[in-house]
Parts: C-alpha cells; structure tokens; sequence
C-alpha cells in the first residue's frame, strides 16, 4: 500500500543507552502523589434507592505523612433504621444538629481538591458521593480512583489473610486503628493498608501511579523488566510485532499509541495468560508506523495473514472461508464452495464457519425448492426421484415432474434473494417460526431463528461488500478529533492508500498527490473484493462512521433499498437481550443447555 506518509518501522531492542524518558513515560512516583483517602457511613446500600449519607470521615496523606483529617456527620433528614445504629454507634439524635449533605459535601469536595481518591471498595462510597453531586446539580471533579479493596485482592493470599476486609487487612499491616464503622477510624485504618500494600508492591517493582493502578500479580517481574522494548516506539498509530529471538513473529497488533499500547503488555494492563508466555518469548518489538488508525487496523490484518502468529487467534486464516454457491448449469443447485471463481455465478458469503454456511443453506432450502442433490443433471434427466423430493421439498427435475421454465422461475427467485431482497425467507420461516412457538417447539423454532439470522447477515455482508467491490475507486475524508484530515484511497474494496492532510497544504493537491501514488489494484472475482472480507468491512464501517465526506467516487457505491439489512434490527436486538441474561459481567457466547430428563 503507498501513502502520502510512508510507514515507519521501528525495531525495540535491549537498549545500548539509557535515553531520558518523558514524565508520562516514566509516572508518576507514588512519593509524590497526594492521597484523600475517604470512607462514608450511610443508612443503606444503595443511594439511587434513597439511602443517605450519615457520616464522612478522610484523611490526607503524601509520603507516608498526614496532612490533615477531615470528619463530620450528615443529618439525613430520615430516621437512620435501628440495625444501621446499632452497626454504626451513629443515632438519630446525634446527627439532629449536624449538617446536611448539601453543605457536607462541597466542604469535603474542597478538603480532598487535587488528590487521588482511595477508599475500600471504592464504587460504594465514591457512587454515594457522586450521586449527591449530580443530585446538588455540581460537577464532579476529575479524580483518579484507587481500590483498596481491590488492589489487595490482587496482592494478598489466603495465606496472609482470611478475607480482604478492611478489618482483616488492618490487622496484617498492624494498623493502630481497628476500623469500628465510624469514617474516620475506618479512614485511618485504611491509610495504614495503603502503606502496606504500597510497600508490598514497591518490592516486586511498582514505584508510580500508573503502575499501582494497573497491577495484577499474573504479570510477572520477568515481563515488568521487558518494559524497556517499548521506549523506542512512537506515540503515533500504527502495527507492533512481538518476535522472538530466532525473529519469528509471536502476535502481531494495533493501537492508536504504539508506545502506550506496548508498554501495557509489560504491566497489569496486559492480564491473559497467553499473553504473559508470549511476552517471556518476545526478544524485540517492532513497530511500523502508519499514517492513519485505519490504515494500521488494514496492515494489521494483511501481516496477521501473512505471518499467521502462533499467539493471535483471529484473522489468521482469511482463506478458510466457504461460500454458497448458486451454480450456473441447466438445472442450477446451491453448493458450499471454498473459492469464488470468475464464472459468472451467484455467492454469498464469506462464512468464518462451516457450520454457519450450512445454516443458512438449510434456510434457503427451507423457501426454495431447488435440487439438492451434488452432481450435474443433463437438460433431459430420467432417473427416480430422491427421498428430499418424496417429502415435498424438491421440484424432483431428475424424474421429469418439473418443467425447465417452471424450475427458472423459482431459481429467478432465489438469486433476486440473494442479490436484493430476503422478503421469501423472512415470510416463510418466520411462519414456520411462528407455527412451531404455537405449539410450545420452542427448541426447533430457535434453530429456525438462528438460520435466518446466519442468512440475513450473510446477505447483508454479501450486498455491502459487492456495492464496495464494484467501485473502481473511492476517495473519502474525515476530520478527526484533533483538527486534522485524514484521506483514504480505496479501490475495488481494498485499501491503496492513506494520509493525513498537513496543515496549510491545499486540500485538492494532496488528494491528487495521494491518489497518484496509491497502489493499483485489480478488481477481485464476481462480487468479492480485491482483499479479504474482513478488511473491506473495516473500510466499509469507516465509510459509514460519522463525519464521513465522500470527495469523488468512480462507479456506483448502493445497496438495495429493500436489502438484508433492514430486517436485521430486530434479529440483532434479540441477540443482544439474550447477552443481557447472562449474569454478573460474563458476556460469552449463551447457547442452550439441555439438561438431563429426571
């Protein structure tokens, strides 16, 4: 691919000198950093449910040294309930006199002004806070949050502590103060679990901010000493290769920041245990700079295919993909097929899955029946009938019940379901859909559901991507967050070139000048594109992004007004709605469980 900015690549090695790093590059030391760590007593769980605060207790803290306390009850307005008290030792008459939160609040907003946030269990109280500010209509300042709770889940075993209460952690680190549900005991207490963690952490390498946020005992101190590999990459966009000491390529990836975004494999921010044995591998990094996001996510794909790394799972085989084929022969069929041939036939696809391929043919088979048998019939078969035509669902032209003009017209039909609208599959299987929930078939209705879901998106992808293949050329722009044009060139589907249009420099001029030195590409077979459908739906959802300005197309870029897409909605709502049952935060893919008559 040529660009008007032409990529970098950039190897990071072991360093032969120190070079003097940014601030951001380095973080920033935990001595320097100001703490208000804060604990609240409330009259309940959960403020959206009309629990109140009854109590804010915070001590301020730098370099291991107090720098002020800050504590004072909170008149609820509401009877605080008899197990809270009892809990708490905080009574109804001794928060009559007290302030409210209207007043507390913006008193501690000010004690704790410039610091880093830290409590235990920190979305409790931080959500109670936070809550009352958007209730008094007040701006939430921009604090960073620290979890004792949470960085202690990550630091202490079983064989330190029962549990990772607050109690139990005071008692580790030897707190003098025992927590006793009063915020400010609490809050001491928890700077004294602060200090021990910190100085838990500072041996195994974590000095700064940045790295006590993001640590995780999975990274290893083996990966936190590899971290110099990154401090050659740019803070620019672009492609990193993780490669061996042989200079095999181990993964390959992408970021707008490569430097940022390589570093992370070397702290907490980088957790999969994949990825920790392939950072123990990795003996160099390189980065090749791109001029655009874009086109990184493009190069990315090209070299994943190319190399295939032993460490990325997806993208690594673009060739193992199978069409639906609906072939040209006197008496046409639907064939899976791995390869699209110049044969002016009609495909769908590509499918990842074989096994999405073949639900979607039994969708089309379902609405159309076409023969389904594998070898070629001459124009005037004689032979007898197979068992699919005996059930009704062929037109049986191997033994003559069918006419050729007959079976045209419904083959006519399929290919207009394949090149423009799905209406004949939508009506019939959601009749049978219909027909089968009527009679409490749940389970054979859902797989009639997932059928036409697989066609509808395979019909979507196809009609998108045939509408982008046919344009010999597409030129399109888009300003971007930080002020600056960026330009793509693409043809028949596939990127040619990108850059960034450089401030003061005639737009049309760098276009012209992009477009002349972008690379030539040659039209791919029938509808598919001149690159892998993965790239081409990469550019084709950039094309569809906000902001987006076409500035010259050379063929026509449409999909049908009554194409796949349009029926999509409501099947890719459903499919989000059965994510939403699964609980807690675990979003893998939800399949039926069939359980054991008992």
């Amino acid at each position: 691919m040529s660009s008007a900015v032409q990529p970098r690549s950039i190897q990071s090695g072991p360093p032969q000198w120190e070079a003097q790093r940014s601030f951001d590059e380095l973080g920033r030391p935990l001595r320097d950093i100001t703490f208000c760590v804060v604990d609240l007593e409330t009259t309940g769980g959960s403020a959206a449910g009309g629990s109140m605060i009854t109590e804010i207790g915070a001590v301020k803290v730098r370099g291991g040294e107090v720098l002020g306390e800050f504590q004072t009850l909170v008149n609820p307005h509401d009877q605080i309930p008899a197990f809270i008290a009892v809990l708490t030792g905080i009574t109804n008459s001794m928060v009559a006199e007290a302030p409210s939160i209207d007043s507390a609040l913006p008193a501690f907003l000010e004690f704790a002004e410039g610091c880093v946030l830290v409590a235990h269990n920190a979305p409790f109280d931080v959500g109670f806070l936070r809550h009352f500010a958007a209730q008094q209509e007040r701006p939430w300042p921009p604090f960073e949050v620290l979890d004792t709770a949470k960085l202690a889940r990550r630091v202490i075993t079983r064989d330190d502590a029962p549990n990772c209460k607050l109690s139990s952690l005071a008692a580790l680190f030897n707190s003098p103060t025992t927590p006793n549900h009063r915020a400010l005991a609490d809050a001491q207490a928890t700077v004294h679990v602060l200090h021990g963690l910190m100085e838990r952490l500072g041996n195994l390498g974590v000095h700064t901010i940045e790295e006590l946020q993001t640590f995780s005992s999975k990274v290893t101190t083996a990966q936190r000493k590899k971290r110099h590999l990154a401090e050659r990459l740019p803070h620019a966009p672009g492609v990193y290769l993780f490669k061996d000491r042989q200079d095999r390529v181990l993964y390959i990836g992408t970021s707008r920041d490569l430097r940022t975004r390589v570093r992370s494999y070397f702290t907490a921010s980088e957790t999969r245990s994949r990825m920790g044995e392939m950072v123990r591998l990795a003996e160099v990094v390189t980065g090749i700079e791109c001029a655009t996001t874009l086109e990184a996510q493009v190069r990315e794909l090209r070299l994943i295919a190319e190399h295939k790394p032993r460490y990325n799972r997806r993208s690594r085989f673009p060739e193992k993909v199978r069409f639906i084929k609906l072939t040209r022969e006197p008496w046409p069929r639907l064939s899976l097929v791995r390869k699209v041939l110049d044969d002016d036939a009609d495909y769908l696809g590509p499918f990842a899955s074989k096994n999405a391929a073949e639900r979607c043919l039994a969708a089309l088979h379902e609405t159309f029946p076409i023969r389904q048998c594998t070898d070629r019939l001459p124009r005037e078969p004689s032979r007898s009938a197979c068992v699919v035509a005996e059930m009704g669902r062929c037109l049986a032209p191997c033994d003559g019940s069918v006419d050729s003009d007959t079976y045209a017209v419904v083959v006519r039909q399929l290919r207009d379901t394949l090149l423009r609208s799905p209406d004949d599959v939508v009506d019939v299987i959601t009749e049978r859909m219909e027909r089968l929930a009527k009679d409490e078939r749940f389970e054979e209705a859902g797989i009639h559901r997932d059928r036409l879901a697989t066609f509808l998106r395979a019909a979507a992808r196809t009609q998108r991507l045939s509408a982008l293949s046919r344009c010999a050329e597409l030129v399109a722009a888009r300003r971007e967050d930080d002020g600056r044009w960026t330009v793509h060139v693409i043809r028949h589907g596939r990127l040619a070139g990108a850059g960034v249009i450089p401030p003061g420099m005639d737009a049309h001029a760098f276009v012209d000048q992009l477009r002349l030195s972008s690379e030539s590409v040659a039209t791919g077979p029938g509808p598919i594109p001149a690159a892998t459908a993965e790239e081409s739906e990469k550019l084709l959802n950039w094309l569809e992004s906000d902001g987006i300005r076409l500035v010259d197309v050379d063929g026509e870029w449409t999909c049908p007004v009554g194409g796949a897409r349009r029926h999509l909605a409501i099947h890719d709502a459903v499919n989000e709605s059965r994510k939403e049952l699964a609980p807690f935060d675990d979003r893998r893919g939800i399949s039926p469980v069939h359980q054991p008559a008992r």
